[in-house]
């Protein structure tokens, strides 16, 4: 039987709540959704929707890491955000982030709203 292992890092933003940064079962991570908050300070990182998307990309990074993986492991995506017209400007950003021939499953979804009131929250599966 495998077994529920918390993953928590210091390099991405601390749990705000009764969750965690990711759960690993076997080799499958689940990843809880990253929004934008700088994990040193622990402030929005708002200036503009590409620079919020990277920080959601690098806070992922870190938990994915923290689970050693990588972007190459994640199988699946899901990308919640407020507004549909910002679905290009997102895109561009987040694709920097994945070989486009083993890019992951994804759909992204537009929502009446987020935590604290951000853009963009981003939540993967990945196996190793």
């Amino acid at each position: 039987m495998n077994t529920k292992k918390i993953i928590f890092t210091d390099k991405a933003p601390a749990p705000i709540g009764p969750y965690n940064q990711a759960v690993l079962i076997g080799n499958t991570l689940y990843t809880s959704g990253q929004i934008a908050l700088d994990p040193v300070t622990m402030e929005l990182v708002l200036d503009d929707i590409e620079t919020e998307t990277q920080q959601v990309m690098e806070n992922m990074k870190a938990v994915l890491a923290a689970a050693d993986m990588t972007f190459e492991h994640v199988v699946k995506t899901t990308i919640f955000i407020m507004d549909m017209g910002n679905f290009a400007r997102i895109n561009s950003v987040y694709g920097r982030y994945f070989d486009e021939q083993t890019a992951p499953a994804r759909e992204t979804v537009q929502v009446a709203g987020l935590p604290k009131g951000v853009n963009v929250e981003i939540s993967m599966v990945a196996v190793k």
